[in-house]
């Protein structure tokens, strides 16, 4: 849909409810306001491709952008927001950016350009404590492990064509440096950004602090004044990437379909041949997914945090590409390190301090099958369903999975489940509470990304699955056994053992039992050797530590997050830009759960966790 264009004959604008504007200004230029505030950036340029100010602007709240030609239109629109914002707020600050004179270094110098920023003010009191903030927080940037220079000057004329309105507000302007530039036609990219968003905090920064002194509604955080609403831009982005990310089945593409039969011939063969597995083809080609995952333009969606968060993503998906390209080649074991990484030195003291605890006695009890498992998972889902019927998850009994298995809304149930009755409630809390949980929260978000999960999500996702068993007291001596075998196979995996080594490490040395050995080894080779179980007891670990911290868990209930992301969601939910989870674990709510988190509060260890059960 075309945006509407302002003339000279036009200066109307059209204001919305919350006073949010997007409106095209004369050839080149934009008038932007997210909603009411009391600030406005402004930006003029003949160059708005080599322009680090034009790119600052887009990316904040509230801005004028224009270029020369455009001095009319622009002088039009800035009067009418101008008047708006003074009747709204009773004051004004105009925040106005230029780009430092570009100065080549002469061909093989040494040189760096100067890191200098130039700032001043003009106004009253407000204004000059504004500008001891921008002062202050520009100070504060360090880039490529630069530290600037802010050097405090006369008041800059006003920007070109805005004439007396403008020379009625409070105004802090701002140069910038061109430490990101090459040349006239060169930009290192990664410069670039950083410097971007440090110079966009800076100014929201001074912005809050203008407001406190002119007692007009500072936030709490300077954060909360950025972008409370998605660009369709932004929107547009993360629907492609879903697209794309939702044309195939990873785990479902890289797990084998003949488990059961590759184990009975392993045991017939009297454990001396390796299995021979089989796979579903593919339903999409990785090559042209590549394509069409990078031909979503991220630079446009004018939010530096969402254009980072969606970029994590897409380089995750290009990895789950990458290994399903090189699905059952030698390639394929390297393309999963770089989406699941190495055993470290700590994780893998873990797992082999687990596995060499003393085994306790078999467990008895009743033995139920995958009839029972899914009766009982239809039972918490229509508990979630009560609260909200958003929580629309399909159980399905399947042949072709190894054992319980959510993949999107859906948790599969392996036909030839047995477990003990007593395990069913820890594995539904881990897979319905949690996997299932986060997935139906992340659907209620804005965002598509926080349903199928943002960049490395999966670690904490499967650490909290495993906290979720620990918490209801089921988190058996067995199952702990299973998640170090995974470790100490994966290591050895990566190390260069082949299956037979590993099952009869895992068997031999780790006393675990033959099925539970083959299955292990089936995961960690899977389609040519499978990093990823590695991440179920260093997701635990994670877990536990921010649970012996007396953390909260509460930013990872409102969808697929990592540990990394909890500040970015701290930060989109004082913008409004994510609500609170609609369903909560069950879990959490029973009386002996909540003894069993206080009692591990300050513990840091997880052995030290283990020997409290």
């Amino acid at each position: 849909m075309n945006q509407p264009r302002l003339h000279v004959v036009e200066p109307a604008l059209d204001f919305g409810k919350r006073g949010e504007l997007r409106q095209n200004v004369g050839k080149n230029g934009r008038i932007h306001l997210d909603r009411w505030q009391p600030f406005l950036l402004l930006h003029r340029t003949a160059d708005p491709g080599a322009s680090l100010a034009r790119r600052v602007a887009v990316n904040s709240p509230a801005y004028l952008i224009w270029s020369p030609e455009d001095d009319e239109a622009a002088a039009l629109a800035f009067s009418a927001t101008a008047e708006a914002l003074r009747r709204k707020f009773g004051s004004l600050l105009l925040l106005s950016m230029d780009d430092a004179q570009w100065e080549p270094v002469p061909e093989g110098s040494q040189r760096l350009h100067a890191f200098d920023f130039r700032v001043s003010a003009e106004g009253g009191k407000a204004a000059s404590d504004a500008l001891d903030c921008l002062i202050e927080s520009l100070g504060k940037i360090r880039i490529d492990l630069r530290k600037p220079d802010v050097l405090a000057g006369e008041a800059e004329p006003i920007v070109a064509g805005l004439g007396a309105d403008a020379a009625s507000c409070d105004r802090v302007s701002l140069v910038l440096p061109q430490i990101h530039r090459l040349d006239e036609q060169t930009f290192y990219p990664q410069i670039t950004r950083d410097l971007a968003a440090a110079v966009g905090d800076a100014l929201l920064k001074t912005a809050c602090v203008y407001m406190a002194r002119q007692d007009i509604g500072a936030p709490a955080h300077f954060r909360s004044l950025g972008r409370s609403a998605f660009l369709s831009a932004a929107l547009d982005a993360d629907r492609k990437l879903d697209k794309v990310a939702r044309s195939f089945d990873f785990l479902l593409s890289v797990s084998p379909i003949n488990s059961r039969e590759a184990m009975e011939r392993f045991f017939a063969a009297s454990e001396t041949k390796p299995p021979k597995f089989r796979y579903r083809p593919l339903t999409v080609d990785p090559a042209a997914a590549k394509r069409d995952l990078y031909a979503v333009d991220l630079s446009i969606i004018e939010d530096p945090l969402l254009e980072r968060l969606l970029s994590e993503k897409r380089q995750e998906i290009d990895h789950q590409l990458t290994m399903l390209a090189t699905r059952n080649t030698g390639a394929f074991k390297a393309a999963s390190l770089l989406q699941y990484g190495t055993v470290g030195n700590r994780l893998l003291a873990d797992a082999q301090a687990i596995l060499a605890r003393p085994k306790r006695a078999k467990a008895a009890g009743e033995v139920v099958g995958a009839i029972d498992v899914a009766a009982a998972a239809h039972d918490l889902v229509s508990r979630y369903r009560a609260i909200d019927d958003r929580f629309d998850a399909t159980i399905e009994i399947r042949d072709d999975v190894g054992s319980l298995l959510v993949s999107g809304g859906k948790l599969m149930i392996a036909g030839n489940t047995a477990m003990l009755r007593s395990r069913v409630d820890a594995l539904l809390a881990h897979e319905i509470s949690i996997h299932l949980l986060t997935y139906f929260n992340g659907a209620a978000q804005g965002l598509t990304a926080f349903r199928t999960g943002l960049a490395n999500y999966e670690g904490v996702q499967e650490g909290l699955g495993v906290f979720a068993e620990w918490a209801v007291g089921g988190l058996s001596e067995p199952r702990m056994r299973l998640l170090a075998g995974r470790v100490v196979a994966v290591a050895a995996m990566l190390d260069g053992a082949e299956f037979i080594d590993v099952y009869r490490d895992l068997v031999d040395r780790y006393r675990l039992r033959c099925k539970a050995a083959f299955d292990i080894s089936t995961r960690v080779f899977r389609s040519g050797g499978f990093a990823k179980d590695l991440i179920y007891l260093k997701g635990f670990q994670d877990v536990m530590a921010l649970v012996g911290q007396g953390a909260a868990l509460d930013p990872f209930w409102i969808g697929k997050i990592a540990v990394d992301h909890v500040d970015e969601i701290e930060e989109l939910m004082q913008r409004n830009l994510v609500r609170p989870p609609l369903f909560q674990p069950e879990f959490l709510g029973r009386a002996d759960v909540q003894r069993r988190i206080a009692a591990v509060r300050g513990q840091s260890s997880l052995s030290a966790l283990l020997d409290l059960e």
